[in-house]
C-alpha cells in the first residue's frame, strides 16, 4: 500500500475505535424530552431537573397563555387532561408531573396512544414537593381517540 491508502486506513481504523470508546457514553445519553412550559413556572423546572437527573437529555421552550394552551390541544391533550406543561419525548405527549418510571414504561411499551398526562398539579408528584407527602393520583394513558385509561397509580403517602 501507498502512503496515502495508508494514512487513510489508519484515520478509518482510529475513527472505528473512537466509536468503540464512545458508544456506551452514546447509548447512556438518554431520549431526547422537549418541554413547552410558562417562563415563569418553578415547579415545571424542578420536574425538568428530576427528569435530567435519571437520564433525559432535556430542552425547554417558553410558552405563556393562549399558545400554551394552543400546544397542549395540537398535541392531543384533553382538556380535563391539562397541566401545567406539556412535553414530547419519541412522538409521544407528556403532561403534567409524570414520573420518570411511567415515562421509561411508555417507551418500552411503545403503545398506539397520544401519550401519558398527569391532570391538575397532585402534590408529593416529581416537583410539585415532597414524595413523603403525596396525594394519591394516577397517570393516565391518552388514547388516539380521546379516551383514557389509568397508566399508573400512586398512592397518598
Amino acid at each position: 500500500m501507498t502512503g496515502p491508502a495508508l494514512a487513510r486506513r489508519g484515520f478509518l481504523l482510529s475513527a472505528a475505535a473512537g466509536l468503540v470508546v464512545a458508544a456506551p457514553a452514546l447509548a447512556a445519553a438518554g431520549p431526547r424530552i422537549h418541554v413547552v412550559t410558562d417562563p415563569g413556572c418553578g415547579c415545571c423546572s424542578a420536574w425538568m431537573r428530576i427528569l435530567d437527573a435519571d437520564g433525559f437529555r432535556v430542552t425547554k421552550e417558553a410558552a405563556a397563555g393562549v399558545a400554551l394552551i394552543r400546544y397542549k390541544l395540537d398535541k392531543g391533550v384533553p382538556h380535563s387532561m391539562v397541566s401545567c406543561h406539556t412535553a414530547m419525548v419519541a412522538g409521544y405527549v407528556v403532561e403534567g408531573h409524570v414520573p420518570p418510571a411511567d415515562i421509561w414504561r411508555l417507551l418500552a411499551d411503545r403503545p398506539d396512544a397520544v401519550g401519558l398526562a398527569v391532570p391538575g398539579m397532585p402534590y408529593g408528584s416529581p416537583g410539585m414537593g415532597p414524595e413523603s407527602r403525596r396525594e394519591a393520583y394516577d397517570v393516565f394513558l391518552l388514547r388516539r381517540d380521546g379516551s383514557t385509561e389509568v397508566f399508573a397509580s400512586y398512592d397518598a403517602a
